[in-house]
């Protein structure tokens, strides 16, 4: 467990050192989405991701590393505009980073009491198959947003959210440090 939690640090770092760059260039735009249209750019990354794979080239540079570090900050950017209103006003950078740690400190915090539950099974998983995971957690939530966010016995938009982050990341982890 110590080396999971190392790896997704590490992959936290990666993350969060793009998102602070990217926000130097644009400031908060993405505050301006509505939480469907985050989760229209989560499901554009994960089908190039999956067209990759099945392809096995890409015709722009961007790699699938790089998607799923969208898949993630995406994510997180769509928990926060879940919990603010939508605005075409930019927000106070030191509160969007500390939202953005306190957030993806929540998702590692799931992934540590998953891990303990099922013994990091993640690990003998296929890339393909967290990508696939991905997938479904998107129609999820896009069923979700449909319903107006009403369920009858499932986890809300958040929840899956959370779960994309996590198998994001353990793809990251996975390209990183086992291929």
């Amino acid at each position: 467990m110590e080396k999971t939690i190392a790896q997704y640090q590490s992959v936290m770092e990666t993350c969060q050192s793009l998102f602070l760059k990217k926000m130097q260039d644009y400031g908060t735009a993405w505050r301006i989405l509505r939480p469907e249209s985050i989760t229209d750019q989560l499901l554009i990354k994960a089908l190039r991701i999956r067209s990759i794979e099945e392809k096995g080239t890409a015709m722009i540079s961007e790699d699938s590393r790089s998607e799923f570090i969208g898949i993630i900050n995406y994510s997180i950017m769509g928990i926060i505009q879940l919990q603010h209103t939508p605005s075409g006003e930019e927000m106070d950078p030191d509160e969007v980073i500390r939202l953005y740690q306190h957030h993806f400190e929540n998702a590692r915090e799931l992934m540590k009491a998953k891990n303990h539950d099922y013994g990091e099974a993640w690990r003998q998983m296929r890339i393909s198959s967290y990508t696939d995971l991905i997938l479904m957690k998107i129609r999820r939530v896009k069923q979700i947003e449909d319903n107006k966010g009403q369920t009858l016995v499932s986890e809300g938009v958040e929840a899956n959210y959370l779960d994309m982050i996590n198998y994001a990341v353990f793809a990251i982890i996975k390209i990183d440090y086992e291929s």
